[in-house]
């Protein structure tokens, strides 16, 4: 089996290097851009299967960098793991709302770095499961795409946003908890404000349009898939 090949965006040369002797010592292999443009440039020769995602670069920001991607069709499904000294809220929430997968803090541990690697890795490869229909049969949940079909309209998520639908899709009418999807969808030890949630779960109705609906609030406690549109297996 190929190695997963990992693209680390990383100005500042001691820390590219130090993410990718941890990167190279449990199995993948990596190159480094040291600017935005050039992570472009690197992509666009290459899809890599995880970019690991500076923000304070010298020609192209970070942010910048993902928006291009997320909105590109050929990349928007390569997931990133954000890296950056930003670390307040309101940081991180830009950072999920324009589609990162995981957001790290600098200074950070190159073990609980390897292991956000490898989570965001494992939720993109998913287990394949039972696919589900839900809303008599109008939504399908395409597991192995990360995607889901409205009308047979094929609707593009973000491997966070599909793995939250597809939790809350597995027990219709069964209330989670906002610290139960961070479990489920950004893997256990990871450390998320509410509000981080509430932001992946807007921008899921957004793309859900009139099927937005589906996933109900349930305030002061979290959200669930609507009973009356309960999903079969297929």
């Amino acid at each position: 089996m190929a190695r997963a090949r990992v693209l680390i965006v990383e100005d500042e040369t001691d820390i590219a290097n130090l993410v990718q002797f941890h990167l190279t010592k449990e199995g993948f292999s990596s190159e480094v851009a040291l600017s935005g443009r050039m992570a472009l440039r690197a992509v666009d020769q290459s899809r890599p299967d995880l970019v690991i995602l500076d923000i304070m670069l010298p020609d192209l920001d970070g942010l910048e960098v993902c928006r291009k991607l997320k909105r590109d069709a050929a990349t928007q499904q390569i997931p990133i793991l954000m890296v950056s000294a930003r670390g307040e809220e309101s940081d991180i929430v830009v950072g999920l709302e324009l589609g990162a997968e995981d957001y790290v803090t600098k200074p950070f541990s190159p073990r609980v770095l390897m292991a956000r690697v490898k989570a965001v890795l494992r939720r993109r490869d998913g287990d394949s499961g039972q696919e589900l229909v839900l809303d008599g049969g109008r939504v399908r949940i395409d597991s192995e795409r990360h995607s889901i079909e409205i009308d047979g309209e094929r609707v593009d998520l973000t491997l966070t946003q599909f793995r939250l639908f597809q939790f809350l899709a597995l027990r219709p009418g069964f209330v989670r908890t906002r610290d139960q999807i961070v479990a489920a969808v950004r893997g256990h030890g990871t450390v998320l404000s509410g509000r981080a949630i509430d932001v992946h779960v807007a921008a899921l109705r957004q793309k859900l349009g009139d099927r937005a609906d589906l996933v109900e609030t349930v305030r002061g406690v979290g959200y669930r898939m609507a009973a009356d549109r309960a999903g079969v297996p297929v």
